[in-house]
């Protein structure tokens, strides 16, 4: 390794920590993503934390939400997150997570690169620019190194593939396990491998069992950490949220859409942000070997090409409307999201660009200034993705769960949190949860379906007006919310807001029956009365986003 390599890597690793720094510099002031993490996430670690169920057994439950969730709904206890935020404040577990989760990520990706991709030492500068741009990919934050593990994996398979004797490959598939989940993305890139060893064995006549031993043990570790998933996917009789859950339901010509668009934008929970530069450049690249007739020399990239649009293509279709006679006789194709090998992109796209800086650097030397600017471009882009900067007008952490005004509300109510049950209207459960209430409402798509049923009784007349609601609530049922017609699906008012809700129908009698007896509104309700509902008061915060309008179920 060159002094100048040395130099890269430190000054990656210092990017990566200022990067991460506003999490320890803002502490609760900073702002991060609010979908699938500041709404669910967060607040299940921490209600996880305190339920003393953290080793609770298969059949345990956590009666602070919808009256006794099954303890198998938050995951394993052996989840490496989990622990952070057992073991510190929230925001710090967060920030903690964020930082192992991206050293890792670079360190997978310049190992894969350095090793099996692009070994010569005049690549460094490409090998470290690329790992230190998937590393700095706007990740799932619960996914951890779901998919940003994938690299450093990958790496380790093919030092045993190709007949490598080191404990550090199977340390490597030992520990990865515990910082990363089965079916947020290692369930895929592990069948993933078992084809291509399979096809390894047609093609080279020989079996070369170390390889698929590998494949095995990391296949059973995973099994063996997340048991509480496999118990409740295989073992668990009672129906569940899962069981209403029918993804095929888009037309052929809109699955097409959705494959161009997944091919050029990506998806929410594994954010690659290659539409603009990544994209451009591997076609570029690819109109450099086509124009040079270079196919075969040029073996990986066209196959991580074809790889990748065929990714986008699988992800679409499996929500083709065509899968429904299948999906009717598996139960298991409703309750397993199959679609996730798209998971495998982020890695795919980030070697493919790799090979794509190359590929231009070598052939074209008239363009090395393009090569230059796009990896700088690249960095630049995802350095804007930083969450502090991207969500500057979403809710703080403090401003979003707004603790000291909900231990306003608990001190107004001036009763055991688990003698009554609340739930909220205009801003996510979660922060009720957070704040140690006991809700019936929740986010969460993995629940006991008889519980779905019963709660859809409380929102039925409200469904009833809104077909949009009346679909998203049946077919998915994940978000268990008190919605509103007024409101369609936005989950956040803040205190600013101006709307008011003026025809609310809920079937308070059986918000009654479930233990219901206060809902938090950050919206006025002009017909409370009307809903046998009575504002008890209005509470206002500095540190907080929202207004909570207080409502009491009348006696």
């Amino acid at each position: 390794m060159t002094i100048t390599e040395k130099r890269l890597l430190l000054f990656s690793f210092l990017v990566i920590a200022l990067f991460v720094s506003p999490y320890f510099i803002l502490g609760e002031n900073a702002h991060m993503r609010v979908h699938d993490n500041l709404d669910s996430n967060i607040a299940w670690y921490k209600v996880l934390a305190n339920s003393g169920q953290l080793f609770g057994p298969v059949g345990a439950v956590i009666p602070q939400i919808i009256n006794g969730l099954p303890r198998n709904a938050f995951g394993t206890e052996f989840s490496g997150i989990v622990w952070l935020h057992a073991l510190f404040p929230s925001i710090y577990a967060y920030g903690l997570s964020q930082l192992i989760t991206r050293v890792f990520a670079f360190i997978g990706m310049y190992l894969l690169l350095k090793t099996h991709v692009m070994r010569e030492t005049e690549w460094a500068w490409i090998r470290i620019g690329v790992a230190l741009a998937f590393a700095l990919t706007p990740f799932w934050p619960s996914g951890m190194l779901s998919t940003l593990g994938m690299p450093l994996a990958l790496w380790a398979f093919l030092n045993i593939r190709a007949g490598r004797r080191s404990w550090v490959d199977y340390l490597v598939l030992t520990l990865l396990p515990l910082y990363s989940g089965l079916v947020l993305g290692f369930f895929f890139f592990l069948s993933a491998l078992g084809i291509w060893w399979l096809v390894d064995a047609v093609r080279y006549k020989r079996w070369n069992l170390r390889f698929l031993a590998a494949i095995i043990y990391m296949t059973v570790l995973y099994l063996a950490v997340d048991y509480r998933l496999v118990h409740s996917l295989l073992f668990s009789e009672e129906p569940t949220s899962r069981d209403e859950y029918f993804h095929a339901d888009l037309s052929f010509w809109r699955a097409v859409r959705l494959t161009f668009k997944n091919y050029i934008l990506g998806h929410t929970h594994v954010m690659t942000v290659h539409g603009l530069v990544i994209l451009p450049i591997t076609l570029f690249a690819l109109y450099f070997v086509g124009k040079r007739k270079q196919w075969r020399q040029e073996r990986l990239f066209l196959f991580l090409h074809v790889l990748n649009f065929a990714l986008s293509l699988w992800y679409a279709f499996w929500f083709y409307r065509g899968w429904l006679p299948l999906t009717e006789r598996f139960d298991l194709l409703n309750k397993f999201n199959f679609a996730r090998y798209h998971f495998l992109r982020p890695m795919v796209i980030y070697v493919l660009f790799a090979l794509s800086l190359r590929i231009i650097w070598q052939h074209a030397k008239a363009w090395k200034n393009v090569v230059w600017l796009a990896l700088a471009l690249q960095l630049f882009i995802l350095a804007i993705f930083n969450e502090e900067i991207m969500y500057q007008n979403k809710p703080s952490f403090r401003q979003f769960y707004a603790e000291k005004q909900f231990a306003e509300i608990k001190r107004y109510i001036a009763r055991p949190v688990d003698t009554y049950r609340v739930a909220s209207i205009g801003i996510h459960p979660a922060i009720a949860q957070y704040n140690g209430f006991y809700t019936l409402d929740t986010y969460n798509n993995f629940y006991p379906l008889e519980y779905k049923h019963q709660f859809r009784q409380i929102i039925a007349p409200e469904l009833a007006k809104n077909q949009t609601l009346r679909k998203y609530f049946d077919k998915w049922g994940g978000r268990c919310y008190l919605f509103v017609d007024e409101l369609g699906k936005h989950y956040m008012f803040k205190k600013n807001s101006k709307k008011k809700i003026q025809h609310l129908e809920l079937n308070t009698d059986v918000f009654r029956k479930m233990g219901g007896r206060y809902i938090f509104s950050a919206l006025p309700i002009e017909n409370a009365a009307q809903n046998q509902l009575r504002l008890e008061k209005v509470f206002h915060s500095k540190e907080s986003a929202w207004t909570i309008y207080l409502y009491k179920l009348a006696s």
